[in-house]
């Protein structure tokens, strides 16, 4: 992970989440390299990324915070389906 988030990080983080639509989906694929590939991209890009897991449902508690070991991102919050992720921009 990048590095902990304060109380105060995080509700930031997860008020800015609610504007956000989801990049990422996980499909009946699972978590595949390009999943990881395409969040990884997104991270980059964005700092802050949606997924929305569409297969693995039941899984989803499990695949998330592996989603973020391995794009070295915080999972912010995870609601239903979804799931929010953070990595800190490499300028800041």
């Amino acid at each position: 992970m990048s590095h902990l988030l304060t109380g105060a990080e995080k509700r930031a983080l997860k008020s800015q989440a609610q504007r956000l639509d989801a990049v990422v989906r996980v499909g009946q694929a699972g978590v595949t390299e390009a999943v990881v590939a395409s969040l990884t991209d997104a991270l980059e890009r964005h700092s802050l990324v949606k997924v929305r897991f569409a297969g693995f449902k039941e899984e989803r508690k499990t695949l998330a915070p592996q989603l973020a070991q391995d794009t070295h991102s915080t999972l912010v919050q995870q609601v239903g389906n979804v799931a929010v992720f953070y990595r800190q921009s490499a300028g800041a």
